[in-house]
């Protein structure tokens, strides 16, 4: 559901993560609006593409046969290779670069969307899910790169919350690709969704343009497991990846199973479910936005950094524990209601990634990145896997609300005992 942004991996060879100093950015703004316009975008069929098989898995249980826990299994193929595909992206990314590192990922994982609509059953499918995460692992690593290398600190929060948007966005055309599943078929959506990516494959090779900055840092000739194993010991960076897999927990729930849950518990029909989908969509946008203007707004006025940046992280993942209240409400409306709260604030816990890059080392940004998105990333594997058995045991989706609940109330936590005050990691 990740989640939530999800941020920078690096590899074996590590060298620094471009940091672009206040003084050095004198781009224009129409530029690097442009930039942004392109991570906005980027972002949304990225997630486009995670959650084609939530909105086609009715269909796709019924015709491939496929009982909770099988499409459970589906669902956290790609948990399972977005989190190992962290590490090597942030590799390839300081060797290629960004521009031609994106373009490729863009390519391979359209081209696994496109694929999945020639599954026959759970292994095919599973592997192409599987093909999908290992593509998309470098996207958010490498947006917060680019954040980092075009805008000037005090923009970075907004800026970051711009292209996470992009997230929600892209899910709010759940209604469309339930249509178009409805009208045509699951498989004719998953090939629609994949040709658009390939599309914006191409336009992000033709317009961007990569821009290292220098950081001031020496660059690191190689990391090794000594230096991952340093960075797991670390509060800030340990306090941070709990919060992140707490609030990527919810984002994933609404990623896989929440189509199934609107169309099995709430009794909805396809087109109904769909139209009442997108609000909580559109409410997540609102809060990724809200999130990051709040953040730099406190910044500016002379808040601290700590304050500005874990308050409405804390916030966000306290309010996605309300998710659990849908187990007592009786109205679609009120459901609907208490989702799209839920989810507006998991859409404020985006600024996690403006968290790391606050506090990771200089020398370390790519290794540091990695783990934080891995960490993060698990909920993409733990959540579908538990909705899934708990669904098959117990027919009910009642302990699978709170399961969510409980991890976000986890990353609360987190945020409040263990990642301590967020400040740069000096390391030898």
């Amino acid at each position: 559901m990740d989640e939530s942004p999800d941020p920078q991996a690096h590899g074996t060879p590590q060298s620094v993560e471009p940091r672009a100093m206040d003084h050095e950015l004198s781009v224009p703004d129409a530029r690097r609006h442009g930039v942004l316009a392109l991570l906005a975008v980027g972002t949304m069929i990225n997630y486009l593409d995670r959650t084609v098989l939530g909105i086609a898995a009715p269909s796709i249980s019924s015709e491939l046969k496929l009982s909770p826990e099988a499409l459970g299994l589906a669902f956290s193929a790609f948990g399972w290779s977005y989190a190992m595909g962290q590490v090597p992206g942030g590799w390839l990314m300081d060797k290629l670069g960004s521009r031609l590192t994106y373009f490729l990922s863009v390519i391979v994982w359209s081209l696994f969307t496109f694929l999945q609509g020639f599954a026959r059953g759970l292994p095919s499918l599973f592997a192409f899910r599987f093909g999908l995460g290992l593509a998309e692992a470098p996207c958010f690593p490498l947006n917060n790169r680019v954040v980092m290398a075009w805008f000037p600190a005090g923009e970075r929060a907004r800026a970051t919350a711009v292209y996470t948007v992009g997230e929600y966005v892209g899910l709010a055309f759940t209604p469309l690709l339930l249509w178009i599943t409805n009208r045509f078929g699951w498989r004719a959506m998953t090939y629609a969704v994949g040709l658009a990516g390939i599309g914006f494959g191409i336009v992000w090779w033709t317009q961007y343009r990569d821009r290292e900055v220098s950081t001031g840092a020496r660059p690191r000739a190689k990391a090794s497991w000594r230096d991952i194993s340093r960075l797991l010991k670390m509060r800030p960076i340990l306090g941070a990846s709990i919060g992140q897999f707490g609030g990527n927990s919810t984002l994933v729930f609404f990623l896989t199973w929440f189509p199934t849950y609107l169309a099995q518990e709430r009794g909805m029909d396809w087109i109904r479910s769909g139209f009442f989908a997108i609000l909580p969509y559109i409410a997540a946008g609102c809060g990724v936005l809200g999130g990051g203007w709040f953040s730099d707004g406190l910044l500016r006025r002379g808040r601290s950094l700590t304050f500005a940046r874990k308050l409405p992280v804390i916030a966000g993942l306290l309010g996605s524990s309300t998710i659990m209240l849908a187990n007592y409400a009786e109205s679609d409306l009120v459901v609907i209601s208490v989702m799209s709260v839920a989810f507006f604030a998991q859409g404020m816990t985006g600024l996690g990634w403006a968290v790391m890059s606050e506090i990771a080392p200089l020398s370390m940004m790519g290794l540091a990145g990695g783990l934080f998105s891995l960490a993060a990333n698990l909920a993409s594997i733990l959540t579908p896997l538990v909705i899934g058995f708990v669904l098959g045991w117990t027919g009910s989706f009642y302990w699978a609300l709170a399961y969510v609940a409980a991890m976000a109330m986890l990353g609360a936590l987190s945020y409040v005992f263990v990642l301590g005050e967020v400040k740069r990691i000096e390391m030898d």
